[in-house]
């Protein structure tokens, strides 16, 4: 399998980027990676490259990119932070990949059992940590179920996972509202910015 050009980077749709990510989790899951040579891709790269897809994840070690969607070099932007939300400059970063390297699609994958997220739903407090906790709080609070304080906790696996897919849902949100660029870029059909969750179990991705 070759790397992407500038010829087939624009014949991808938004909904063909879908599709791709798709049909390459489906062969993660089946054990059934496509055929490529991944030093010849460098070499087809080394003057340019031309992704298909954003996506932005969590660092957690279970959740690479590249590896569950079955990708190779050259054919997605990969941005990674716990607990996968946004600010300025992962929001330039997303700009430059859509508006100047051409990119479809912007996904925002969370994951089940998120460390990041189990700390949220725990107020955890640890030097700069702390920081990015509170970036995923609001999500913490806008997931309703359950009332019962006790219950709220991460030891609440359902709940975590409640509240891990609240935080895509609110990232999302925040793409287009803190992002000009990118609202009008989706406006105009020539992006989709999309939720997606992966199952560390059983290493699936379900769109939203």
């Amino acid at each position: 399998m070759k790397a992407h050009t500038k010829e087939t980077q624009a014949a991808m749709t938004p909904d063909k980027a879908i599709q791709t990510l798709m049909e390459g989790n489906q062969r993660f899951q089946e054990n059934k990676r496509a055929d490529r040579n991944l030093l010849q891709q460098v070499q087809e790269t080394k003057d340019g490259q031309y992704p298909f897809a954003t996506v932005l994840s969590c660092i957690d070690s279970r959740v690479s990119s590249e590896l569950i969607f079955d990708q190779g070099m050259g054919d997605i932007f990969s941005i990674r932070i716990a607990g996968n939300f946004v600010n300025q400059d992962i929001l330039g970063s997303m700009e430059f990949a859509c508006k100047l390297a051409g990119t479809k699609l912007v996904v925002v994958l969370g994951h089940t059992s998120c460390g990041a997220v189990k700390g949220a739903c725990d107020h955890a407090r640890l030097g700069n940590l702390t920081m990015l906790i509170n970036k995923i709080e609001p999500a913490v609070y806008a997931t309703k179920e359950p009332k019962d304080e006790s219950l709220r906790t991460s030891q609440n696996l359902e709940f975590v996972d409640a509240v891990a897919m609240k935080n895509v849902e609110m990232t999302i949100e925040n793409i287009r509202s803190q992002s000009v660029v990118l609202k009008e870029m989706e406006d105009n059909g020539e992006i989709k910015i999309v939720g997606a969750m992966y199952d560390i179990a059983s290493g699936q991705v379900h769109f939203a």
